[in-house]
């Protein structure tokens, strides 16, 4: 269950999607004078090289952000996160959510982190440029001992490496309970698009325990011949108001990608 690295995939076309809605929604909860909280289950190693030879291996990236960075314009979060992390890093620097979030967040705000690999934590504790609470644990243990937060407004990231079943299955029932006990803050996970829709159960769960959530996918081409995610999916309870907008412009963009279109 360790072995998931994301540098192998990292700003790939997945990570676009997540990484771009994310950001606008942080964005937006920025945008008012209340503090927030921000955490995140499976953070990662928050920092990549796009020039290491894991991510040059498979070519994810080059697909990905270095292809279709022109989508955002400078005002955009995501795009201001991207240029604060070359800004410090380099110009082959792309920031995971974490860093994502570092960038946007204000003093006042409180960053909590979980990361169980051992060397990702490690790398996650180097990357962060501002005082963050980041865990050398579970991140769902992690989720369920700090919720709520303080300040109680907010948003929970929850972005598995879906290594094993477990991670589809257990997803509806945790969400469930993160919101009961947190019924004011913005939940949001993160799927992949398979190949063989092993999704399907776990939305169809989720939809009957939040009909009124926002669930917004995207589709693209396959990363090289036999790669079986064909697209991401977000799927936000207290979705923040205009993301639902801001989702359809991004997909007229992945519409524009060969073969490919909206799926939401």
């Amino acid at each position: 269950m360790l072995s998931y690295q994301h540098l192998y995939h990292a700003g790939n076309l997945a990570d676009v999607h997540k990484h771009a809605l994310l950001a606008w929604m942080l964005g937006y909860l920025t945008g008012k004078p209340k503090p927030l909280s921000y955490l995140e289950t499976h953070a990662g190693r928050g920092l990549y090289d796009l020039d290491a030879p894991e991510a040059r291996k498979t070519g994810e990236a080059a697909q990905g952000i270095a292809r279709v960075g022109h989508w955002f314009g400078p005002d955009h979060p995501y795009a201001q996160a991207i240029a604060a992390t070359r800004a410090t890093h380099g110009a082959a620097a792309y920031p995971g959510s974490p860093l994502i979030a570092s960038a946007l967040l204000r003093p006042e705000d409180r960053l909590h982190l979980a990361e169980a690999h051992p060397a990702e934590h490690a790398a996650l504790a180097q990357a962060l440029p501002w005082e963050a609470q980041i865990r050398h644990e579970d991140g769902f243990a992690m989720a369920r001992a700090r919720v709520p937060p303080t300040p109680r407004r907010g948003l929970m990231m929850i972005d598995p490496s879906y290594e094993v079943a477990a991670d589809y299955t257990r997803m509806p029932d945790f969400i469930a309970t993160m919101a009961r006990k947190w019924p004011v803050g913005v939940i949001v996970l993160w799927y992949p698009i398979l190949t063989d829709a092993r999704h399907q159960d776990m939305l169809t769960d989720l939809h009957a325990k939040f009909p009124e959530a926002l669930r917004h996918e995207v589709g693209f081409p396959p990363a090289r011949p036999g790669h079986r995610m064909v697209g991401s999916g977000l799927f936000v309870v207290n979705a923040p108001w205009g993301l639902e907008e801001e989702a359809a412009r991004l997909a007229t963009c992945f519409a524009t990608l060969p073969g490919q279109g909206n799926r939401a």
